[in-house]
């Protein structure tokens, strides 16, 4: 089987390629930069999600395509809606044109949000039946994706699986304050510096394991199953939480900065997992102080 992956040099990319690499499959790397993953039996292609010329001759070639390209994330989108929009959206939807042009044949599996599509829940664990209620820009261009993919599937019979990761961490992950509470914070506790929190810590969210996620995303190559699919570790934490498991795992502490709260984070969501479990056989297997442990030794040994 031939895998598309479009954006497969990023963080969640790169752990996608190495998972089909390992059962065989075939794989295309569409990225603005080569991946550093270490897979064999992969095509890099070096381009843009907007370059439909190459796009599309990518296109041409694959059974399955693999969207986790994402130009932006909840903070760059709220500074600039407009170019989530026209970046991710518009570039999706384009793609879209492309598939039922070239290939109808072809299953999309999109990675969307489960940390931002659902807004401030009134019930947890969040179930995918629940109500889309985005209170951020990037939740809102997640949704909208989202609808457009139905808009395919209904129209002209687009095979598509969505899956809803909870908050990603692990290896490669960015470190620099933009995205990633997890590396972040390990970046800043490995350079003895103070951690910025927003609000007074108990902001809780669901993490997984980058590894894990990408398991489920080989599982879904392997076994198409459209629809909808929570994906996370099924337990919450909160900031504070997370500091004093990084301080276990690094061994010292750390000094925390209490700052405003920000408008567009949700007060807590964990993710119900059952449908993925029950369809793909899949959990996530990695405890989440083995999973930061791990992340931690990569970033002590650059």
């Amino acid at each position: 089987m031939s895998v598309l992956v479009l954006g497969g040099s990023g963080f969640i990319g790169s752990h996608i390629l190495e998972a089909l690499a390992e059962q065989r499959h075939n794989t295309i790397n569409l990225s603005r930069s080569p991946s550093i993953a270490k897979t064999k039996r992969s095509e890099f292609i070096q381009a843009d999600f907007q370059n439909t010329a190459k796009l599309s001759e990518a296109l041409q070639s694959a059974d399955t395509v693999i969207h986790c390209i994402s130009d932006t994330v909840p903070a760059t989108s709220a500074i600039d809606p407009v170019h989530d929009i026209n970046s991710n959206l518009i570039g999706t939807v384009r793609l879209l044109e492309l598939i039922k042009k070239q290939n109808q044949g072809i299953h999309l599996i999109y990675i969307s949000s489960g940390g931002t599509v659902y807004g401030s829940p009134s019930e947890i664990p969040v179930k995918e039946s629940a109500p889309l209620n985005p209170i951020s820009s990037y939740g809102a261009v997640k949704v909208a994706i989202e609808k457009f993919i139905g808009v395919a599937t209904s129209e002209w019979g687009l095979q598509a699986t969505i899956l809803r990761p909870s908050n990603p961490y692990g290896e490669r992950q960015g470190h620099k304050g933009v995205q990633g509470l997890i590396g972040t914070i390990l970046n800043r506790c490995k350079n003895d510096q103070s951690v910025t929190i927003y609000g007074d810590g108990s902001i809780t969210r669901d993490y997984l394991y980058v590894k894990d996620l990408a398991s489920l995303v080989a599982k879904a190559v392997s076994n198409p199953q459209p629809g909808i699919y929570n994906c996370g570790s099924g337990q919450g934490h909160s900031i504070n939480q997370i500091v004093s498991i990084i301080e276990t795992v690094a061994a010292k502490k750390i000094e925390r900065a209490y700052s405003e709260s920000r408008r567009f984070d949700v007060e807590k969501i964990v993710l119900c997992t059952q449908k993925a479990r029950d369809t793909f056989n899949w959990q996530c297997e990695t405890q989440l102080e083995e999973g930061i442990a791990r992340q931690y030794s990569e970033l002590e040994a650059q």
